[in-house]
């Protein structure tokens, strides 16, 4: 897979989106994922991956290169005891969760104060955090007024659909 476009431009986050989104393919019931992104009239990357058995198979194309294919192992099982509800924040009532594979940002732009600190009380429909996906910021908000008890990801972060973000009490 080519990750330099016709005039030089890198798409170095290009990498790390197919690996989440191979990532998700593996860890969901989802059989076949299909992505285009556009970054311009001759700069494009196309992503297909298919669950076969425990594999993750994935090609992706650009129009300077061929089609180059490739396949990453599903992660091994684990041989540990599943951990107890009260271990994973998820189980937690409280859980906000993210709706997408991306990356989470605590501040509305780098050096501005976080939209919320443990402490704070939040109402329904308040801006907890924005996961940016596919270049669109998507502003995340608390399902419900309480609050923010903890805050599980660094500003920064890629979270994975249905990863736990921040517990809301």
């Amino acid at each position: 897979m080519s990750n330099e476009s016709q005039d030089g431009k890198h798409h170095d986050g290009d990498v790390a989106f197919i690996r989440s989104l191979a990532e998700l393919l593996n860890a969901s019931e989802l059989n076949e994922i299909q992505v285009k992104r556009e970054y311009g009239e001759h700069d494009r990357l196309t992503v297909s991956l298919t669950k076969q058995s425990k594999q993750v198979h994935y090609a992706a194309a650009a129009p300077s290169a061929a089609p180059v294919s490739a396949a990453a192992s599903a992660p091994a099982p684990v041989a540990a005891a599943a951990p107890a509800a009260n271990d994973d924040p998820a189980s937690l009532p409280g859980a906000v969760t993210s709706p997408m594979v991306g990356t989470a940002y605590l501040a509305a732009e780098p050096g501005t104060a976080p939209f919320v600190t443990v402490g704070q009380s939040v109402a329904e429909g308040d801006t907890l955090m924005i996961v940016e996906a596919m270049k669109t910021m998507n502003h995340i908000p608390a399902p419900r007024a309480g609050i923010v008890r903890r805050i599980l990801v660094d500003d920064g972060t890629p979270v994975e659909f249905g990863a736990p973000l921040m517990i809301v009490e």
